[in-house]
């Protein structure tokens, strides 16, 4: 479920979105030329949750950071109106409605809010859709077409390749090693596919009957047409104007009776962070590439601490990649926590965790940290919250899911693929010499033998076992009710609210709203939040950790 994405740096750094802020006052911005600056921010893929590669550069203009800036045009008088242009932010679910309750709190400040919409998924229209007013340009297209789930086989190839997936799993439903092991979903797995897809179906159809006031029959009918022209969108009252994005502003400026209205370019956002011309600028961009640029709040307000939790859970340190995704590495989620816990003025922990799961040891490791702390910790699940996403979770106080977040996923896969056959057709042969019975049970070249397997099996259930346990302790349920949604099987957030398996449906604020509460700040009380692990500078993530070496080699030759 990693989206890979590139971003094109023009004269500003590019955000997942872009937004006009119209505003009367004079002070905003200053007119070129006898007319008033106005501008857009081209957008080409998501926002990492922590931060943005943009250019190879590690930049910390971070979600929460673009959701804040919402916030200040709700509050900020100056402000009267906002044109929102949305071009093609890679965004799942759980972070558009992040965005979406943003919006929303600007439209219940009294300030009339314009999507200017490009054209592109459903998870994209819904933040559009989330404004007062809809427009598309003449050349674009929406695809409002539905949900679809796509899995593809490899044993066919394998056999012929001479490749043997030894493959097991301890959970009837548990099966992400199908693709290697099968030609075809099995029964268990297409069930629990038709189950939360059948769910994030329901709330695309409810979410687009609520925002455009359509009955749900007809919504349903819409989405079986599914790729609209904009004058069909128009037609069926998916939008309501077909324009270019200054023909948008000129209709917001004369909705809020602005001749000649003032347009605030990056609204909220410093300029120095675009600028990195001159001395000063050199300086900047050598913090970036290292990681040291951190602009971390000061003050003596109580803080909340986001440590996020993001891409695939391994032992080691957390890295990222050229393109954005990355793993989240238990060491350096550990010490984010400790941290945070540390610190004086840190009052709660809020996880946001991103992450299919993972290594089950790393998993149990920042599931330890995360329970021993004596503050408040609350679990933000993100658009992935599963297997060992989840087993973070349940050491949180509290846990706050989108309703499209997938979760659950309580269960266990592994093992390994032999490849001696392959080796042998293109004349590559193996000898061995061993002492012990199971020294070569990860071997690959040979599938397991009988014994090995057992053994491999008995690891797993062990850790199944761990699994479920938490999951009781952390969610107060017996043994048996854990039983009944354990085995593997996937919710989406809605569903898992109806479960049990998290406290209440929300976005990332709704968790650091839960985490204040359970710290005892009063809403009036204005807090800071810091956001953790500090990103990495592109030294890191082009050379790694020149200490840590020696202990991955260790632990390839021990194991």
């Amino acid at each position: 479920m990693n989206e890979q994405f590139s971003v094109r740096l023009r004269k500003a750094v590019h955000v997942f979105c872009a937004g006009h802020f119209i505003t009367l006052a004079d002070d905003l911005c200053e007119p070129v030329h006898g007319h008033n600056w106005t501008a857009g921010v081209d957008v080409d893929g998501p926002p990492d949750a922590h931060g943005m590669v943009v250019d190879f550069i590690r930049l910390r203009d971070l979600l929460s950071g673009i959701v804040a800036r919402l916030d200040k045009a709700a509050e900020d008088s100056r402000i009267k109106a906002v044109l929102l242009v949305i071009e093609s932010p890679g965004v799942g679910r759980a972070r558009a409605d992040d965005i979406r309750a943003a919006i929303g709190r600007i439209r219940k400040a009294g300030k009339p809010v314009a999507a200017h919409f490009v054209g592109s998924s459903p998870v994209h229209y819904s933040l559009a859709a989330a404004c007062d007013t809809i427009s598309m340009p003449p050349a674009a297209t929406l695809e409002l077409t539905g949900v679809r789930a796509e899995m593809m086989f490899f044993k066919s190839m394998l056999d012929r390749l001479g490749v043997a997936a030894e493959i097991l799993q301890v959970g009837e439903f548990k099966g992400a090693g199908e693709p290697l092991t099968r030609s075809s979903m099995s029964p268990q797995l297409r069930a629990q596919y038709e189950s939360f897809v059948g769910d994030l179906y329901e709330q695309l159809v409810e979410g687009v009957a609520a925002d455009r006031s359509l009955p749900l029959p007809r919504v349903r009918e819409l989405v079986d047409v599914g790729v609209f022209t904009p004058e069909a969108a128009r037609a069926a009252n998916l939008i309501d104007a077909v324009g270019y994005e200054d023909e948008a502003l000129t209709a917001l400026a004369a909705r809020i009776k602005a001749e000649e209205p003032k347009v605030a370019r990056d609204y909220a956002k410093r300029k120095v962070d675009d600028d990195f011309s001159g001395l000063g600028g050199l300086v900047k961009l050598v913090e970036l590439l290292s990681g040291q640029r951190q602009d971390a709040p000061g003050g003596r307000n109580r803080r909340i601490a986001v440590v996020h939790l993001t891409g695939e859970i391994r032992e080691g340190k957390s890295s990222d990649d050229l393109l954005g995704g990355g793993a989240a590495g238990a060491e350096t989620v550990i010490e984010a926590i400790r941290g945070a816990a540390q610190d004086e003025q840190v009052a709660a922990i809020v996880l946001r965790i991103d992450s299919p799961g993972g290594s089950a040891l790393a998993s149990d490791l920042i599931w330890r940290e995360a329970q021993r702390t004596k503050k408040p910790v609350v679990a933000s699940l993100s658009d992935i919250a599963a297997s060992g996403g989840y087993y973070v979770a349940v050491a949180a106080d509290r846990i706050v899911a989108s309703p499209g977040t997938l979760t659950g996923s309580i269960g266990v896969v592994g093992g390994k693929i032999a490849v001696g056959g392959a080796l042998e057709k293109v004349g590559v042969h193996t000898d061995v010499v061993s002492k012990g019975r199971n020294v070569g049970w990860l071997s690959m070249q040979e599938p397991f033998k009988d014994h090995e397997r057992e053994a491999f099996l008995a690891t797993m259930k062990d850790v199944y076992r761990l699994f479920t346990g938490k999951v009781a302790e952390g969610r107060k349920l017996e043994a048996a009710a854990v039983e009944k949604l354990a085995e593997g099987r996937v919710f989406t957030g809605r569903m898992a609210k109806e479960a049990g398996l998290v406290d209440r449906l929300g976005t990332l604020d709704d968790a650091i709203d839960e985490a204040r509460q359970l710290a005892g700040i009063a809403t009036e009380e204005e807090v800071d939040r810091i956001l953790l692990p500090e990103p990495r500078g592109l030294f890191d993530d082009l050379f790694g950790d020149a200490s840590g070496g020696e202990g991955r080699l260790a632990r390839l030759v021990v194991g």
